[in-house]
């Protein structure tokens, strides 16, 4: 038997799911326009949240909606639709990053049901973790995440880890030199003062964790250009787990196919009662970019750092509401 078309309150239901996936800043630049006549939701970029000097090819962009992206999907599978997506569909629109069409219940990937309980337990945690080692098999169902995406995720040695965590420390000087750069990371702090942009948005500064004594972790410390008050440090943990997601090319769809499978990744990280962050900052830099990925190995280009491990789970961050983002015909 056919599904009913969908009505307003299960398009909505859907976009706020997918809408709590990551994004650089918590920009969430995504738009989706839902087509009443096909049951079709279209999925743009937002050219008004680009961050001209982190993220001036675009890239991070396409991650943080390809993330949402893969929220979409797992939400229309958990309503009992099958998600039949086409990738940048229109040569002549490259802010049109994917079609979704809801289609009648199938089996193909009745699989991502499962991440459902997961889109908002899944938050970014800029808190200390232990040094508790990740098992093993925990190790390789996040590795088989990123393949089911068409993409690679690899544990790098120790070695290869200091050399990551030098790569971080090194972005973060040429942040603090670059005023431009901080400027941009500064528009997307939300201390409560007046002037800044909406609370929807954003790093609230109950997100940031506490200040690193030690900088052992690659963790982005946001309350280094806009100071909070009485905001305690801790030391993080001396040996970070950290995972390098990356694919062979460089492409717009390269890029889509590393969002999907980071936010697979996260979900399956968090349904093991992982925690994790992220931090693209040393990839936000040509001279740095290439030095992260292994020389040894296939992966040709890393799209993101991510940090495992167990822990606090990091505070829910404000995401705007399903009128602000969604359209519908």
């Amino acid at each position: 038997m056919s599904a009913q078309p969908l009505d307003a309150k299960a398009v909505v239901s859907l976009v706020e799911d997918a809408v709590t996936a990551p994004s650089m800043h918590n920009a969430q630049p995504w738009k989706f326009v839902f087509h009443t006549d096909s049951d079709t939701i279209e999925l743009y970029g937002d050219p008004t949240r680009t961050m001209p000097q982190a993220d001036p090819n675009l890239r991070a962009l396409h991650l943080g909606c390809a993330a949402a992206l893969f929220n979409l999907r797992v939400a229309a599978v958990q309503a009992g639709r099958e998600p039949d997506v086409r990738i940048l569909p229109d040569p002549d629109d490259p802010w049109l990053l994917a079609e979704v069409r809801l289609r009648d219940p199938a089996a193909a990937e009745r699989d991502l049901a499962v991440f459902h309980p997961a889109l908002r337990r899944r938050h970014t945690s800029r808190f200390p973790f232990t040094d508790e080692e990740i098992p093993a098999a925990l190790q390789d169902e996040l590795r088989a995440a990123a393949l089911l995406e068409g993409c690679r995720l690899i544990m790098p040695d120790a070695w290869h880890t200091e050399a990551v965590l030098d790569l971080v420390h090194d972005s973060e000087y040429g942040e603090a030199l670059n005023r431009p750069l901080r400027d941009e990371t500064a528009a997307w702090i939300r201390t409560g003062e007046p002037g800044e942009g909406p609370a929807t948005e954003g790093i609230p500064t109950y997100a940031f964790g506490p200040h690193q004594s030690g900088m052992t972790a690659p963790v982005r410390d946001f309350g280094a250009w806009r100071p909070v008050p009485n905001r305690e440090s801790a030391p993080f943990e001396k040996h970070p787990h950290i995972a390098l997601l990356g694919t062979t090319d460089d492409t717009p769809t390269d890029w889509m196919k590393a969002g999907q499978a980071l936010q697979r990744v996260l979900l399956q990280a968090t349904l093991d009662g992982l925690v994790t962050s992220m931090t693209s900052q040393p990839l936000e830099w040509p001279e740095l970019r290439w030095a992260v990925r292994d020389p040894s190995g296939a992966m040709g280009h890393v799209h993101m750092v991510i940090r495992f491990g167990y822990g606090p789970q990091g505070p829910a961050t404000p995401r705007r509401p399903a009128q602000d983002v969604l359209e519908i015909r």
